[in-house]
């Protein structure tokens, strides 16, 4: 069996299956690891969370921001919300079976732990350990997963605060968490997160860093496979895989079987 953990598919559908068939996936044996953001900006985001959804144990896949913003859609008049200009989501709101979607997704995790290795869309706070970090997930995917996703929802946009604390409590707490692991690209020495930025590291603010260079990360010991993140593109280094290639953006996308770090391409089909 191979596991092959997959960048940020954004609707592109027809890159998918050509990466598959680069992989000569057999989902009788082998699995997929994909790093969320399976929806929005690319052409197909409903084939292609129709073909995830199918292949049942065959497919690991975590939420991404884009992901979380596709159920804030679907709360429909639930707290105030601005929708974005250019998504490419309402296929999937109209979909005769937009519920059984959303509740597949809405019930996938927000971070996946194997052996030594973490699933995760964006990235870990330095301050957690693994385990620590497995625990917040699960209590903020037990919130999305619940009866009441809806209201959770309406209340969770936001950047604020912006670093963890034991203490936090209620909706301040899952934000925290929801933001770290599905938006975090930068942060200071202590721990702070910064959003604003989306290029490459290069241009971080001064006295910001990426989440994963921090001198004192507590999950240096797993190596964390991640997305969300194109302007860093493809890193597979000591600890970290990194898989955010840009198909969307008409670049390409990638995949790394894990158990030999063997990476496998196609270039996108279009232009974002």
């Amino acid at each position: 069996m191979a596991r092959y953990a997959i960048g940020d598919v954004q609707g592109c559908y027809d890159e998918l299956l050509a990466l598959l068939d680069k992989l000569k996936f057999d989902p009788a044996q082998d699995r997929l690891w994909f790093v969320g953001d399976l929806v929005n900006r690319g052409p197909k985001s409903l084939s292609t969370l129709r073909f995830i959804r199918n292949l049942g144990e065959a497919a690991v896949t975590v939420l991404g921001n884009h992901d979380i913003y596709l159920l804030r859609l679907a709360c429909e008049g639930e707290g105030d919300f601005i929708r974005k200009r250019r998504d490419t989501l309402q296929v999937v709101l109209d979909a005769p079976d937009r519920d059984g979607i959303l509740d597949w997704l809405r019930s996938r995790p927000l971070l996946h732990v194997e052996d030594d290795f973490v699933l995760v869309h964006a990235g870990l706070l330095p301050v957690w350990t693994v385990p620590q970090a497995a625990a917040l997930a699960h209590e903020a995917h037990a919130a999305l997963a619940g009866d009441e996703w809806r209201a959770v929802l309406a209340q969770l946009w936001g950047n604020q605060p912006v670093n963890w604390d034991d203490t936090l409590t209620g909706i301040d707490r899952l934000r925290v968490v929801v933001n770290a692991l599905t938006r975090l690209r930068l942060c200071n020495r202590n721990g702070d997160m910064e959003f604003d930025t989306k290029g490459p590291p290069e241009a971080a603010p001064d006295g910001y860093m990426p989440w994963f260079a921090h001198p004192w990360r507590a999950s240096f010991e797993y190596t964390i496979v991640f997305g969300h993140w194109s302007a860093l593109g493809l890193r597979v280094e000591p600890g970290l895989i990194a898989l955010d290639t840009g198909c969307v953006w008409g670049e390409k996308l990638t995949a790394v079987r894990l158990e030999d770090r063997a990476v496998f391409q196609v270039k996108a089909s279009r232009r974002g």
